[in-house]
């Protein structure tokens, strides 16, 4: 095994290791919709066949009502019915460690736990296939992704979250590879469709692999010169077993719900009656006071907002936070803007496209779902999480390199005079946010030296994110919920 590959394994194991943890300690129920989606698993285990979406399966008023008494046995789970429109891939995989455990929570939760280390898997092939040379990113990839404290407790939960960010860093994955000109043939476009299938019976917020999937084979038949008809021959190969996959979940919901809502999205916005609507709130708190709220909750459950929404960390956490993701997002404006760094290759302008799509196409599906829900809930953007992490490893790797290294140590170094002072005139210092304003001047101004040293950077990053989840489940999740 090569250095970098033992490396990112180590990585895997320590992830493994967290959501482990989070699966054992996090109290049963407390991740968002886990009875609802424990329900869908145990019909298709005990009677073999698919819910079915009906009036009744939500009641807000029970569901603000068990989740505030701590899910407590006198208030069942069986009522909570409500995700019985989803795609039945996950449930389907899950419905054998049901039967083979009796029913018990933390298999199902392991199940997840496992799924979730395919994503750093394919975070691993997608950058590595992009980036071959900068095994350094890669790692810092595999990291960001794998110690979000929000994204380890949702991979510890029973939800089809997990596989839905499988299929769409595979779908990632085989589209990177197809553009570059790696793989090619029938056989390839063949697998790459039952793939697509399967992301199809998984989860509607993975189907923004097909459009991405669509415009790589675009991209490949436009550069060897295809005209329409080659075009249409390779989408043929491709969509057709994605067709045949998906088809018999398809046509059984077309004859529940109605042929013009074969996906039961129509069914679910009559059933979840109650649910805070966009409009209601806008017309409460304003436009503006909506805005505020959106983006504040969107941005700290990104991060963590644990349990249903309502053990949030403390809010100096949310600081250093918010100046860590100005760190990496400065970091990679300042790369992008770089005329002096290596120009990309052709493959690799080709596979930032495709990642770039998946990311706008994922963000515009979080917006469009808040046009009609109040679902303010930064996990939604996880489909998103792999072009996310690649864009804040890329800054982090500007950042901790020469004279870059040196300005964003002073600005951090800045801030956190700043931050200093104004906890002096309020009478309240910021020790947290000062801490990490500090804490990161120190190690950009020690990257500032031979490359060995801006390794050990990263690494001490990737560690203290680790560290932040390691605290999320055990000085927010553990104390609050039980």
């Amino acid at each position: 095994m090569t250095h970098d590959r033992c490396l990112a394994s180590c990585i895997l194991l320590l992830y493994l290791l967290l959501a482990v943890l989070y699966a054992v300690y996090t109290p049963p129920w407390q991740v968002p919709d886990e009875p609802a989606h424990y329900n869908y698993i145990r019909t298709v285990a005990e009677t073999g066949h698919l819910p079915v979406m009906e009036p009744g399966d939500y009641d807000q008023a029970y569901l603000e009502r068990i989740v505030a008494a701590g899910f407590p046995p006198s208030l069942p789970i069986e009522p909570l019915t409500y995700e019985d429109h989803q795609p039945p891939l996950y449930y389907l995989l899950a419905a054998p460690i049901y039967l083979l455990f009796d029913g018990a929570l933390l298999p199902l939760r392991l199940f997840s736990v496992l799924l979730g280390a395919g994503v750093l898997v394919t975070a691993w092939g997608v950058v590595r296939s992009l980036c071959p040379d900068r095994s350094g990113v890669a790692l810092t990839v595999v990291g960001l992704i794998g110690f979000l404290p929000q994204h380890l407790a949702m991979m510890a939960g029973v939800n089809n979250d997990p596989l839905a960010e499988l299929m769409v860093g595979a779908s990632l994955w085989t589209a990177v590879r197809y553009v570059q000109g790696r793989d090619d043939g029938r056989r390839y476009l063949l697998g790459w469709g039952v793939l697509l299938g399967l992301t199809v019976l998984t989860k509607t917020t993975a189907y923004v692999a097909l459009p991405v999937s669509l415009l790589a084979v675009g991209v490949r038949a436009w550069d060897e010169g295809e005209r329409w008809r080659g075009l249409a021959r390779r989408v043929g190969w491709l969509a057709l077993p994605a067709a045949l996959t998906a088809a018999p979940w398809l046509a059984h919901n077309a004859a529940l719900y109605g042929w013009t809502d074969p996906l039961a999205l129509a069914r679910h916005n009559e059933v979840v009656v109650g649910q805070p609507r966009t409009a209601e709130w806008i017309a409460q708190y304003g436009w503006t006071g909506w805005a505020v709220r959106f983006l504040r909750t969107t941005f700290q459950s990104f991060w963590g907002q644990f349990g249903w929404m309502g053990v949030p960390f403390q809010p100096a956490v949310y600081g250093a936070l918010a100046l860590f993701s100005g760190l990496l997002a400065g970091g990679f404006l300042g790369w992008l803007l770089d005329r002096r760094r290596p120009a990309l290759s052709e493959g690799q302008r080709k596979g930032a496209w495709v990642l770039l799509t998946s990311a706008l196409l994922t963000t515009a599906l979080y917006l469009f779902y808040n046009r009609t829900f109040v679902q303010h809930q930064g996990r939604y953007l996880f489909p998103a999480l792999i072009p996310l992490a690649l864009a804040g490893a890329l800054g982090l790797d500007w950042l901790l390199s020469g004279r870059a290294a040196l300005w964003a140590a002073g600005a951090c170094g800045a801030v956190g005079l700043a931050l200093g002072t104004w906890g002096v005139v309020r009478g309240d210092l910021p020790r947290i946010p000062m801490a990490a304003a500090f804490g990161l001047a120190g190690l950009l101004g020690l990257a500032a030296g031979p490359p060995r040293r801006r390794a050990a950077a990263q690494a001490v990053l990737v560690a203290g994110l680790a560290a932040l989840a390691l605290y999320g489940l055990f000085g927010a999740i553990v104390p609050t919920l039980r």
